[in-house]
């Protein structure tokens, strides 16, 4: 059984059991700890210097989103990839980002649009530095301007509920060093819709967006197991 290698970062302002869960859901998707990887709770919580308590909290949450299964007999482990998964999640995504965008191309401000063109240049300097973890973050922020300016509560709350699972996919889509100058463009082709007010073209990019995605992971998690 290897040595888990991680650090817990302390936040006086969350409770320990959100700490926990943040460190380990990060540790996941960084893949510090892999796909079929046994959770331990008492190796975990010996390495982060906590309780049983808060670890087995954090991995009944991490089940919820997916990234964790709970295996008869043999206990927690590590979700893999798999291509149904996959599947199931971006068709969901790609209809809600469909109507996302087009309904923000009908409403969104001039000022959420000029924050829209912010989050595309943040991006593209996350991916100039090269740091996977910024890329996804400044690319969900990019995609967040787009949820708000539909200026719809409740797409915007489906849409947040399907966060977590939507962010190992798009993790593993920006993992593709050779998919980023791809990406770049994808966020430029979808910003200029926007921007013109173009319905049709801004549906047409984001949809592009996504299928790029889904053929990209869906490939590498082909050539992995081969």
């Amino acid at each position: 059984m290897r040595e888990y290698d991680l650090k817990v970062n302390m936040n006086e302002y969350l409770p320990l059991r959100d700490v926990v869960f943040n460190t380990l859901r990060q540790a996941i998707l960084r893949g510090e700890l892999e796909p079929g990887e046994r959770l331990m709770e008492i190796q975990l919580a010996e390495r982060l210097g906590v309780s049983r308590t808060p670890i087995r909290e954090a991995i009944r949450k991490l089940e919820l989103e997916g990234l964790v299964l709970m295996i008869p007999r043999k206990g927690a482990e590590v979700a893999r990839i798999s291509e149904k998964s996959l599947r199931d999640v971006l068709e969901v995504r790609r209809s809600m980002e469909e109507l996302a965008i087009e309904l923000a191309c009908q409403r969104m401000t001039e000022e959420q649009v000029d924050e829209l063109e912010r989050a595309k240049k943040a991006f593209a300097d996350a991916v100039a530095c090269n740091d996977m973890m910024l890329m996804a973050e400044t690319d969900e922020a990019y995609h967040e301007i787009i949820y708000r300016g539909t200026c719809n509560n409740r797409l915007v709350q489906i849409i947040n509920n399907l966060r977590e699972q939507m962010y190992r996919y798009r993790l593993e889509y920006i993992k593709d060093a050779d998919k980023r100058p791809i990406l770049l463009i994808e966020h430029d082709n979808i910003f200029r819709a926007v921007k013109a007010r173009h319905v049709s073209e801004a549906k047409a990019a984001m949809r592009e967006h996504i299928d790029n995605q889904e053929i990209t992971v869906s490939r590498n998690l082909k050539e992995a197991r081969s």
